[in-house]
């Protein structure tokens, strides 16, 4: 390829995008990519279209755009992924946050105010916890909530920790596997979870950028997907106290399933099954008293 000595914005914004759909990679990248190494916002960015980028901006440009066509996700190759307006710290030990999981996250605040009009004094597990995300923003969008955050990988918690004091998030980082660490020590009033709930049936449907470079451990749920919530919902009635509120982030079409494995436990739940800006089932609330 020719070498772009004095390529504009614009130009570079077009043959990346191009060459992105080429490889059926999402435009969008572009954008993102070039905001990066420029370090400028997306007002800047379209304010500057017609200025010229050096050569070195230019390479570091090209190196991650064909980076990502190789299949690296490319909030890995940033370093972050936006969440709730933030800046997460991701890397290969953690599930890229996703906009379905911040509807959770909506729909968790609202219900909290719902159900208990105050956080004053209410505990909080978020179960798998990742990157941090979940939790961290309810304690910032709720900060008179106790949160604690839970995992069984060392390397997320190392994330989860870094991004906690980069908000400067006051909350617990607990390892363990799923409700093990607290059952017979600690009931919560809240517990919210985004559980792996892929099916392994699921595997061959899903993009390289996804199966081959986010960890397993965080993307398949078991044959059918369900494995752990059957986990979580057993260990509930452990460490629940007398009223909860209980929300999950669900694969689309499992929200049946999971009302009737909630209801084996707790036949007078109020289950709400919410589906999520695309018109697909993504979220399941339930309110135990």
């Amino acid at each position: 390829m020719k070498q772009a000595d004095g390529k504009y914005i614009f130009e570079a914004l077009n043959w990346a995008s191009s060459f992105l759909e080429e490889h059926d990679r999402d435009k969008n990248v572009s954008e993102l990519a070039l905001r990066h190494v420029l370090q400028i916002d997306r007002t800047q960015l379209l304010l500057n279209l017609r200025e010229k980028l050096s050569l070195s901006e230019w390479f570091a440009f090209q190196k991650l755009i064909y980076q990502h066509v190789d299949g690296t996700p490319i909030q890995y190759l940033l370093g972050y992924e936006e969440f709730f307006g933030r800046n997460f710290v991701v890397n290969p030990d953690v599930l890229i946050p996703r906009p379905e999981t911040e509807e959770l996250v909506l729909g968790m605040l609202e219900r909290v105010k719902k159900y208990f009009g105050t956080c004053q004094g209410l505990d909080c597990i978020d179960i798998g916890t990742g990157s941090g995300a979940i939790a961290i923003t309810l304690k910032l969008e709720m900060p008179e909530l106790n949160v604690i955050a839970s995992d069984v990988s060392k390397g997320a918690l190392v994330i989860a920790e870094e991004n906690a004091k980069r908000f400067g998030a006051d909350i617990q980082l607990v390892e363990g596997d799923l409700l093990e660490p607290f059952i017979g020590k600690k009931r919560f009033d809240i517990i919210v979870s985004n559980p792996p709930y892929i099916p392994l049936s699921d595997r061959g449907s899903l993009s390289t950028v996804v199966k081959d470079h986010e960890p397993p451990s965080a993307l398949f749920g078991g044959l059918d997907g369900l494995d752990f919530y059957r986990k979580i919902i057993q260990q509930l009635p452990h460490v629940i106290k007398e009223k909860a509120l209980i929300g999950f982030e669900i694969g689309s079409g499992q929200g049946q399933a999971i009302r009737e494995l909630v209801r084996e436990l707790f036949p007078l739940i109020d289950i709400e099954i919410v589906n999520d800006i695309n018109g697909k089932e993504r979220m399941v609330y339930g309110y135990i008293e």
